[in-house]
């Protein structure tokens, strides 16, 4: 019984990694700790695990075949998690884990606060204008290839400290310096995450002894199913509700670990 559960729980995470970029980490170690009693670091192995295959790939093909994905840009940005996922893993299993887990809250919030643009939010009630940090249509930056490696890395550091977020620095940070649309930025990043980016992390995890083959391998294949159901749906939301929508499924995810490790 508890087998159908896990994989479940790879198909939610499939669904959110779809719509929003993310590796679907984001909803599989919450779920792990919460509903099935892993510890922190024993979900962060598995759900790092289950996404080591290109378990994303039917949401790709669906994003590239609306123009939205940069190959080129994906390749640098996989590069660099590949990088930075060992320094994460290897910080998180040396750290406090309450002290890990306020860390992504924190992380989470602050990416949940540019989301859902705060002082246009009360610009609004005071009858003030604030001009727009990010251009939702503005032309993309080219920038050099290290550039893109740099957040890669720092992605990959996020990615193997939690066991998810590496699609949560890059998809911010191709909108706010690279000028991405919402969704060219969540199909990119989403596109980076099909390499096997998280090995190093899994093998660090793999030596502690926190890797659970099965499980991650239930939620592989959840992932595959829901990715392609997550991505259609994104394609037909309009570009200002995406925003709003995931800004509010941050801070939840945010407030949970909060709770959780008080």
């Amino acid at each position: 019984m508890m087998e159908y559960g896990i994989f479940i729980v790879g198909l939610l995470a499939g669904v959110m990694s779809g719509l929003f970029g993310v590796g679907g980490g984001i909803v599989m170690v919450p779920t792990l700790i919460a509903f099935f009693g892993m510890g922190m670091l024993d979900a962060n192995a598995t759900s790092l695990a289950a996404m080591l295959l290109p378990v994303g790939v039917l949401g790709v093909i669906n994003y590239y075949k609306a123009g939205l994905i940069n190959l080129k840009h994906s390749l640098w940005l996989s590069v660099g998690l590949f990088g930075g996922s060992l320094g994460g893993a290897e910080i998180a299993v040396s750290i406090d884990v309450s002290l890990l887990a306020k860390l992504y809250a924190a992380f989470l919030l602050y990416v949940a606060v540019g989301y859902l643009n705060i002082p246009k939010l009360i610009a609004k009630y005071t009858n003030k204008t604030v001009q727009a940090h990010i251009k939702e249509d503005g032309e993309k930056i080219e920038r050099s290839f290290w550039i893109y490696i740099a957040v890669g890395i720092l992605a990959g550091v996020i990615a193997g400290m939690f066991g998810k977020g590496g699609g949560l620095v890059i998809v911010p940070m191709l909108i706010k310096f690279f000028r991405y649309d919402t969704k060219a930025a969540m199909a990119t990043s989403l596109a980076a995450l099909q390499l096997p980016v998280g090995l190093p992390s899994v093998i660090v995890y793999a030596e502690q002894g926190h890797l659970n083959l099965l499980y991650a391998s239930l939620m592989a294949l959840g992932i595959v199913v829901g990715v392609f159901f997550g991505s259609k749906l994104a394609l037909n939301i309009p570009a200002a509700s995406f925003k709003k929508v995931y800004a509010v499924f941050l801070v939840g995810v945010a407030a949970y670990m909060v709770v959780k490790y008080l």
